[in-house]
C-alpha cells in the first residue's frame, strides 16, 4: 500500500494512493497514518478494505509528511562508504547517530527555506524507515518486521551551523522545512530488498546524487538493531539512514541552495519529491 496524508498545513487526513494513482480519503477509518494505523494489524485492517468504496479525493491537494505524530526523527552519519569518502571522513565502527527536531518536518512538495545566517544549506535524499510498532533490543533478524514502510527523506542540512558552530550536529539539521518526507508511506512488504534501491537528487536540472542503498555500511535492519539498544523505538518513529555522495558539500567547488533553486529526488518505488528553495521569512 501508498499510505499518505493530504491538505493544508496542520489539517492533514490521512489517505490511500490506489492503482491508478487516485487518493482515497481514510478519514472515515482511521484518525491519522500513525500509531496504531502502522502496527502489523492496523496495516492488515487497511489491505482488508475494498478500495474502489472509499472516497474519492478531487483536485490536487497538498500533500502532506505521510506521517503523523513523529515521536523521534532520527538520522544515521557517514552510513554510505562513497559518500564518507567525499566528505573526507572515516567510515565509523558504530552507526553515528544524530536527531532532527521534529519541528523540521513538512511535505515532500512544500517550500524549503535557507535560514538566517545561513551560508552552507545542503541536501541529501536519504531512505526514510518508519517503525510499525515498539521497538527495544531487537536482533538484526528481527529488526525489519518492526517496518511500517519506508519513505523518501530530504535530510537538509546547514554545514556551517553543523560543523563548525560547536556542538552537536542537531544545530545544522533542525531548521524549519530541513525534514521533508514522502510522499508516500510504502508498507513493507512492496519493498522486498531495502538494500538496493536506486535513489537520485538534482537541482535545477542537474544531477548531483545518483547512488544506491546497495552501498551503506551499515543496512537498515543493523540500523534498527542497533539504535534499540540504547532507546526503545515507538510507532510513527522516522529514521533517516544515510545519504550517497553528490551531495554540495563534496562538489568542486562546493555548491550550496540559494533563493530560488529547485530540488527533485526520489527513489524507487518510493515516489518523487519537488522543493522550491526560499530566503527565510
Amino acid at each position: 500500500m501508498k499510505l499518505l496524508r493530504y491538505g493544508p498545513v496542520g489539517q492533514e487526513k490521512p489517505g490511500l494512493m490506489d492503482e491508478n494513482g487516485v487518493i482515497r480519503d481514510l478519514s472515515g477509518v482511521i484518525d491519522d497514518i500513525a500509531g496504531d494505523a502502522l502496527s502489523d494489524a492496523g496495516l492488515d485492517a487497511l489491505r482488508a478494505l475494498d478500495v474502489d468504496a472509499l472516497p474519492e479525493v478531487e483536485g490536487t491537494p497538498r500533500i502532506g509528511a505521510c506521517v503523523g505524530h513523529v515521536g523521534k526523527f532520527i538520522c544515521i552519519g557517514l552510513n554510505y562508504a562513497d559518500h564518507a569518502a567525499e566528505s573526507g571522513m572515516a567510515l565509523p565502527e558504530e552507526p553515528v547517530i544524530f536527531f532532527k527536531a521534529t519541528s523540521a518536518i513538512m511535505g515532500p512538495d512544500d517550500t524549503v527555506e535557507i535560514p538566517r545566517n545561513s551560508v552552507k544549506t545542503d541536501w541529501e535524499v536519504e531512505l526514510g524507515v518508519v517503525i510499525g510498532k515498539h521497538t527495544k533490543y531487537v536482533s538484526v533478524e528481527d529488526a525489519l518486521d518492526h517496518v511500517a514502510g519506508y519513505c523518501v527523506v530530504n535530510d537538509l542540512s546547514e554545514r556551517d551551523f553543523q560543523l563548525h558552530r560547536s556542538g552537536q550536529w542537531v544545530k545544522g539539521k533542525s531548521a524549519d522545512t530541513f525534514g521533508p518526507i514522502g510522499p508516500w508511506l510504502v508498507t513493507r512488504d512492496e519493498v522486498s530488498d531495502p538494500q538496493n534501491l536506486p535513489m537520485y537528487l538534482e537541482v535545477n536540472g542537474h544531477r548531483y546524487q545518483d547512488g544506491s542503498t546497495k552501498t551503506m555500511h551499515f543496512d537498515v535492519a543493523t540500523v534498527i538493531s542497533h539504535l534499540s539498544q540504547f532507546m526503545s523505538l515507538q510507532p510513527g518513529d522516522v529514521i533517516s539512514t544515510g545519504t550517497p555522495p553528490g551531495v554540495g558539500m563534496g562538489q568542486d567547488p562546493q555548491t550550496y541552495l540559494k533563493p530560488g533553486d529547485r530540488m527533485e529526488l526520489g527513489i524507487e518505488g518510493l515516489g518523487v519529491q519537488r522543493q522550491t528553495v526560499e530566503a527565510s521569512k
